[in-house]
């Protein structure tokens, strides 16, 4: 712990007469890692069951990986999870459990792709995050901490991928390619002026612009059982990778481990592994349920950013579990549920409390804070004729970032709680077109400053973060 009798010399602060509205006792400050329709017994038609993939096809499917490997960034989130892997899933709220209309089982359910078609789904989607803070509440010479900034990068594009190819009747294999991330902020310097020379600080007190970019991107071959006529059993191997960046934290480098592996180190990479299990059971002809299980991703450390992150430069992708049940109750009228825990709380960067003590980078040094979440999703898919089906679907997740760590996650404000979603497939042929619009309605936080417990602000002294977002995809399909 750093001792109030030796207070930091923080770039744009010692020599001014505010100098003392800066923690110096940064540990227990702590944010400062975060800157920077188908039926239910769907089944393969026979003419695709025993189709021979040439070598331009294989070679096809390796070209498209290697695309979205490039590309994938940010998507509608659960956390920093996707709301939806594949156009279809999105449309009904990212329902998928107990879907079997598309090739994304390997990122959602792998034992659903034995009773999928032999197709390709290529999909690219738009996806437009607004995010924002402020700081409130501070009086007298304090008031000079108060300010407010949104992040102005807020346009990303969003390409991902799914092929399945049934082996026979009984046995499926394919590959998802899909991204998770939303921690993707931007924000421009200016927001502070604490004195001559000091006036183009970013929220956080640091020189220059303040942001955090992460980007994730899994790819997940899979194989399908069907082990009875009714039930199947899939496996995913998950291959990760992942890099970051973070900028504006030089203000901080006094409470790192290693302030030369803090901020401004430009963009470094990992890899990793994990696996994703899962299984799906035909009860009746139309009622089905499915579960899967996805272990944590282990990822190399950020080298670059072993000063940042608790575990020095730890960041593996969290664990998640779910089940879901689909019911044909109509001929033309699907409806789904499915359920989501994400552990995020179970990786010590994300899930450690801001408040920790020790230094930015130990073991157990200070995180973002997040609980671990629940989330819930309902989709409804119609059948308007025998080329058009329309779908809608709504989520609730809880919020992952308590009050209590609102300082920390300015730099990713991810308080998104509620998606509404609406979607449509045109089938001719062997083709289909897939759209859907998501809108993830705007939400806040707002908890005390870290400034008011620390005694360099008065009580009162407040901050908030929010995000909305929106989200339109569109995906074509080829059934070989």
């Amino acid at each position: 712990m750093i001792s109030n009798k030796n207070p930091l010399k923080v770039s744009g602060i010692i020599g001014h007469p505010l100098h003392d509205l800066i923690p110096t006792q940064m540990v227990e400050f702590g944010l400062l890692t975060a800157s920077t329709g188908s039926s239910i017994s769907q089944r393969p038609k026979p003419n695709q069951r025993h189709q021979n993939w040439s070598a331009p096809n294989i070679w096809l499917v390796v070209g498209l990986a290697l695309i979205a490997a490039s590309a994938v960034t940010v998507q509608a989130t659960d956390g920093y999870f996707s709301d939806g892997y594949g156009v279809k899933s999105q449309g009904r709220a990212g329902v998928a459990l107990t879907e079997t209309d598309d090739a994304f089982g390997g990122a959602n359910n792998p034992a659903t792709t034995v009773w999928a078609a032999d197709r390709l789904d290529l999909g690219l989607s738009y996806f437009r995050p607004i995010r924002s803070a402020e700081r409130t509440g501070a009086t007298g010479p304090a008031a000079a901490l108060n300010g407010k900034v949104t992040s102005s990068r807020d346009d990303f594009f969003v390409p991902e991928f799914g092929i399945n190819h049934p082996l026979n009747s009984n046995l499926a294999v394919g590959v998802s390619v899909y991204g998770n991330g939303g921690m993707d902020t931007y924000y421009k310097p200016g927001q502070l002026n604490l004195g001559p020379g000091h006036n183009n600080l970013n929220l956080l007190a640091g020189p220059g612009a303040l942001g955090v970019d992460l980007q994730q991107m899994l790819i997940a071959p899979n194989v399908s059982w069907k082990f009875t006529p009714n039930q199947s059993v899939g496996l995913a191997p998950i291959i990760g990778y992942q890099r970051f960046k973070a900028y504006g934290l030089g203000a901080f480098s006094a409470l790192s481990q290693d302030s030369g592996a803090l901020t401004d180190r430009g963009y470094d990479q990992s890899f990793g592994g994990g696996v994703r299990l899962g299984y799906f059971w035909n009860i009746t002809p139309v009622l089905a349920v499915g579960a899967a299980y996805s272990s944590p991703v282990f990822m190399q450390r950020f080298e670059q950013y072993k000063g940042l992150f608790a575990g020095n430069g730890s960041f593996d992708i969290p664990q998640s579990v779910g089940g879901g049940v689909g019911w044909q109750a109509l001929a033309k009228l699907r409806l789904s549920v499915d359920y989501k825990w994400i552990d995020y709380a179970g990786v010590a960067p994300v899930g450690n409390p801001s408040s920790n003590p020790g230094q930015l980078g130990q073991e157990h040094g200070p995180g973002f804070g997040w609980r671990s979440i629940s989330v819930i999703k309902l989709g409804i898919d119609w059948k308007a004729t025998d080329h058009l089906t329309l779908r809608t679907g709504y989520s609730y997740n809880e919020n992952p970032i308590p009050a209590r760590d609102v300082t920390f996650n300015i730099l990713a404000p991810a308080v998104i709680q509620q998606h509404l979603t609406f979607g449509a497939t045109y089938a001719f042929g062997r083709q289909e077109l897939s759209v859907s619009y998501v809108h993830a309605f705007s939400n806040s936080e707002t908890g005390p400053s870290k400034f008011v417990s620390l005694g360099q602000a008065p009580a009162g002294t407040k901050e908030t973060i929010s995000m909305y977002q929106d989200v339109v995809g569109v995906q074509y399909s080829y059934k070989f």
